[in-house]
């Protein structure tokens, strides 16, 4: 638990950018490598798993330059969300996500180009 009060396991396999802000109560899985670039905002209560127990995805999770994910959302095995896209609030997000769009939605799904 950090300070600010969300958790990495696997924390020596984080990479953590410039000027991101995780909201409380997130939870991050390292174990098969994080990347999360300068300018990233994660909402609170949201969870970022680079492996998965339930159907054994494994892979690293890349969050490029100021993308934004929003609260509650949770981001599977092996996903990119691209640089300057926003994942909307309650999203599942499984397959990567081009940059500079609006995703949203149970999976994920592009709503609009920005």
């Amino acid at each position: 638990m950090t300070r600010w009060n969300w958790v990495v396991q696997n924390k020596n396999k984080l990479k953590l950018g410039k000027n991101t802000d995780i909201g409380a109560f997130t939870y991050i899985n390292a174990q098969n490598g994080v990347i999360i670039e300068d300018e990233v905002q994660i909402g609170s209560h949201c969870s970022v798993y680079s492996v998965s127990t339930i159907d054994d995805k494994n892979g690293s999770v890349i969050l490029k330059k100021n993308c934004r994910i929003g609260t509650h959302s949770v981001i599977m095995p092996g996903v990119t969300v691209g640089e300057n896209s926003i994942i909307g609030a309650f999203s599942f997000v499984n397959k990567d996500i081009p940059p500079n769009c609006v995703a949203l939605g149970v999976p994920a799904k592009v709503i609009k180009k920005l």
